[in-house]
């Protein structure tokens, strides 16, 4: 039996990036996003949420991957697009055996970013990133 794939719900996610890096993301500087953990279920797109002072969903890019590798490595192959200074890097991933560069590409900023105190009920900004199950609209 054949499932419709138009029918199933794709599973979305929420990071919390801070306006800086957003706005790296939003000019194709920044095409990695860097993390310490990631995601455990198949996922479709991840949502940008800028967070203080603008604390808004500003739009999203397409999940595409990640890669996985000691920090240094990561380091090496990514500095270029990474939007971040090294010194400012290696503190995030400091004591960590592996750092994850997810790749940023396909970014859709949304012309009137959206209000998630509106959009959610009971949001709270996430520390690293939560699910959402199908799409947001603008």
């Amino acid at each position: 039996m054949d499932i419709n794939r138009s029918l199933v719900v794709k599973t979305n996610v929420l990071i919390s990036i801070k306006p800086k890096y957003v706005d790296e993301i939003l000019n194709e500087k920044k095409k990695f996003e860097y993390r310490k953990s990631i995601f455990k279920r198949e996922i479709d797109k991840i949502y940008i949420y800028s967070t203080s002072p603008e604390q808004k969903i500003v739009g999203y890019f397409v999940y595409t991957g990640y890669y996985k590798e000691t920090p240094e490595i990561i380091w090496q192959n990514t500095k270029k697009y990474s939007g971040i200074d090294e010194e400012s890097y290696y503190k995030y991933f400091y004591k960590r055996p592996y750092a994850y560069a997810i790749k940023i590409e396909q970014i859709n900023a949304f012309r009137k970013p959206i209000d998630p105190q509106k959009a959610f009920q009971n949001f709270l900004p996430p520390q690293s990133y939560i699910y959402l199950e199908g799409d947001l609209i603008e």
